[in-house]
């Protein structure tokens, strides 16, 4: 009996290595299928999970308290699978090199728990090269035996949208890949089981490392290209939504928007393409210049908040702000790598203190990580200025006069930042100082 045969009989068990927001609605599905382990270093993300509690918000808790999947923070219940799914996180350094410390002890963990037969896949998004020259090493050194013989490997990207309802792992195309025919074909075949869009074999490993790291470098490229524009626009009165809106109408016009470029994919996978072409004496032209653009635009906000409140003639220092949203994107409780954290430091060097508003958002870890306490909605009020961040559905219920509540009245002016233009524009012509991207 092949791997595949022996998991859906049964017979044998797959394992995820990484329970968030990417790995554990990978567990949750399989699971449907057949027996799995999901495995975490983080005890205190398996008691909630073990106790039908989703912190992730990706699959909810009742399907948590449902699931079939083993949630263990044991590494040495891995020895129990033969099929391991690898999906921990590859975040960059403050310099912007690849930090692949949590792959390397991912596969040095799994390396310890390795056993003859197995099939091992990785789904972190790394440069083209680190699968093979990095972590099939580590897997033999650990684990004592051979890969090709002892045990295969195979690399899929992932592309699972946090918080996003629509693209999910079983609705978006898999790419699969695996060092031979053989182990490409047990891949592919268990990835069938809960990929309903299918899956696509990638030629080799590599060309599916390349292939995940160009996804995001793209989006990245068009959306500093839409940022520059805002901030060309800007100078020049126009708004920038309008602009797109009448572009849009074209059969060929890419539609991205500008905005804040944070989280874990596209703000990151970039600088590992770079890194890489570094490395082999290529210095990145567009790629790089995109990423400058991006990473200065939390900056850029904040700076045009401080303009607008001097236009209003209030005063810069010690103003009341209230940002709301911090989370790296819209209804998802993640705060790692968010760019809000850009607008709330500038505005700090300003003596500005801003007053940080998120329900939906993981405020331990936002205290853990940035050292910020968020407020509560009702705290918004006497404000000199509004800055709406994060398109979060409870925000997009504001009323126009849920919104004019929030200022001190004595103010002629209140000054409005509409990072993601979620407000009618012509609404706030009178009586504010709108300002969008």
């Amino acid at each position: 009996m092949s791997l595949y045969e022996k998991l859906v009989s049964g017979e044998e068990k797959l394992s995820l290595v990484g329970l968030g927001y990417v790995g554990m609605p990978i567990a949750v599905a399989f699971a449907k299928k057949i027996k799995v382990v999901g495995f975490d270093l983080n005890e205190k993300k398996i008691e909630l999970y073990k106790n039908g509690i989703d912190p992730t918000n990706e699959v909810g808790n009742e399907v948590i308290k449902n699931t079939t999947v083993e949630f263990t923070a044991d590494a040495s219940k891995l020895k129990e699978a033969k099929f391991h799914i690898v999906a921990v996180p590859t975040p960059v350094n403050d310099d912007h090199t690849p930090d692949l410390t949590p792959v390397e002890g991912a596969s040095r963990l799994l390396g310890q728990n390795l056993t003859k037969g197995s099939i091992v896949v990785f789904e972190s998004t790394v440069y083209p090269g680190v699968t093979e020259d990095i972590c099939v090493p580590i897997l033999e050194k650990e684990s004592g035996l051979k890969c090709g013989v002892d045990f295969k490997i195979g690399y899929s990207p992932e592309r699972i949208n946090p918080g996003d309802k629509v693209h999910r792992l079983e609705t978006i195309t898999k790419i699969v890949s695996g060092m031979d025919e053989e182990s490409l074909d047990e891949i592919a075949k268990v990835y069938e089981l809960v990929v309903d869009a299918g899956v696509y074999r990638a030629e080799s490993i590599k060309v599916a490392e390349a292939a995940k790291v160009i996804e995001n470098s793209q989006r990245d490229i068009n959306i500093a290209f839409m940022n520059e524009l805002s901030i060309i626009f800007n100078r020049m009165g126009i708004d920038t939504q309008a602009v797109l809106k009448a572009a849009g109408t074209k059969w060929n016009f890419l539609k991205f928007y500008p905005g804040l470029v944070g989280g874990h994919c596209i703000g990151v996978d970039p600088y590992y393409l770079t890194y890489k072409a570094e490395q082999l004496g290529y210095h990145s032209q567009i790629i790089l210049s995109g990423r400058r653009i991006n990473d200065d635009m939390g900056k850029y906000v904040a700076e045009s908040l401080v303009k607008n409140l001097i236009k209003a003639d209030l005063s810069v220092k010690n103003a009341k702000v209230a940002i709301l949203g911090f989370t790296f994107k819209e209804n998802c409780p993640d705060t790692r790598n968010t760019k809000i954290i850009d607008i709330y430091n500038e505005l700090v060097e300003y003596g500005i203190t801003p007053l940080v508003v998120d329900p939906a958002a993981d405020a331990e870890e936002a205290l853990r990580l940035y050292g910020i306490t968020f407020g509560k909605m009702e705290d918004i009020k006497d404000m000199d200025a509004v800055v709406i961040a994060v398109a979060h559905e409870e925000f997009l219920k504001l009323t126009k006069e849920e919104i004019a509540a929030f200022y001190n009245p004595a103010h002629n002016q209140k000054v409005l930042l509409d990072i993601k233009g979620l407000l009618d524009r012509k609404e706030y012509q009178e009586g504010y100082s709108y300002w969008r991207l």
